[in-house]
């Protein structure tokens, strides 16, 4: 089954590539890796929440947005590298969690990044990882992704 087709099962779809906030391009290819910059929980040009987590964002709700950060970072990669059926493998997530000072589960946050690019790329998407508290991130969003894609 292709990763469009997985994403179909899963009842999501490919985003548009997020708009950048600032002097940078969603996703840069260079030979056979694509870098993407840090992807924030944005659907239809709009933050879905903001907050620090572990204070008015729970772990559970700061999951679900990692996953909706790295399905744009999948499209960001899919936007250079002509699709996602073209990503080998992912090589490297970082996910950055801006946390209550006291909150100490960034892994299960980031969690939600790593469990969707499993679904939807199967053995392509096993990868290195970090998961790092920050004090805040852009627009007070509660996630960051980033991640490294080998693409053919």
């Amino acid at each position: 089954m292709s990763p469009e087709e997985k994403l179909a099962e899963l009842g999501l779809t490919l985003p548009e590539v997020v708009t950048p906030l600032a002097s940078y391009v969603p996703a840069v290819r260079t030979g056979d890796h694509v870098y993407t910059s840090g992807q924030i929980p944005m659907v239809d040009g709009k933050l879905v929440a903001t907050g620090k987590v572990g204070a008015e964002v729970s772990a559970e709700e700061a999951r679900e947005l990692a996953r909706i950060c790295a399905l744009n970072a999948l499209a960001a990669v899919a936007s250079v590298a002509g699709g996602l059926s073209n990503i080998v493998r992912i090589v490297k997530v970082v996910g950055f969690v801006a946390s209550d000072p006291g909150f100490t589960a960034h892994p299960q946050v980031v969690n939600g990044a790593s469990d969707l690019l499993g679904e939807v790329l199967g053995e392509a998407g096993k990868h290195a990882r970090s998961a790092v508290g920050v004090a805040a991130l852009p627009l007070d969003a509660p996630v960051e992704v980033e991640l490294i894609a080998e693409v053919r």
